[in-house]
Parts: C-alpha cells; structure tokens; sequence
C-alpha cells in the first residue's frame, strides 16, 4: 500500500528528478512533484513523494525529517488528505461603481 509524504523547506532550485532520487534511496517512488507557483512558474519550497511502501515510506521520514538537503533543513512527514478549497475568484470587485 503506497503512502504520501509531505516534503518542505525545499530550496527553490529542487527540480522533481532531484527529490525523487533523494527519496528513490529508501524505496520505490511512485512519484515526486515539486509544486510550483501557478502564476510565476517558481517553486513554493515544498513538495510531495509518494512511496510504494509503508514501511519504506516510514523509514524515509525517519531518516530524512530535519536533515540537510541542498542547502537546508527539509521537513518530511506524511501528507495530511488535500481539504476541499473554494474556487479562486478572479479577484477585485465583480460589480461596477456608478457614480
């Protein structure tokens, strides 16, 4: 059964390929996404990893929690289930002033 795991205190540089080897050390991964800003395309300093295994996934978070990972110290635990969010608005006011 394959967990997510959370990874913060990424540097900004981490591309996806990077963090999947880090973690490929302790297991299979089934996927490593950097998330990226969606509106300037530059990394929020954080990601996801999922492992294919439990257990590996648990020993990836012990080893890796708190250690230094190119140039600092990344946060890695498993990921809390994504809340419901609402749709973004396109900002500002949807009505018009009349004056």
């Amino acid at each position: 059964m394959a967990m997510k795991l959370y990874v913060g205190g990424l540097a900004y540089s981490t591309q996806d390929k990077e963090l999947e080897q880090l973690f490929a050390e302790y297991g299979q991964v089934v996927s490593a996404v950097v998330i990226m800003d969606r509106d300037t395309g530059r990394s929020k300093g954080f990601g996801f990893v999922e492992m294919s295994d439990i257990k590996e996934a648990q020993n990836a978070i012990k080893e890796l929690d708190g250690k230094e990972f190119a140039g600092r110290n990344i946060t890695v635990n498993q990921a809390r289930p994504q809340e419901d969010r609402r749709p973004r608005s396109g900002g500002g006011n949807n009505y018009r002033r009349q004056y």
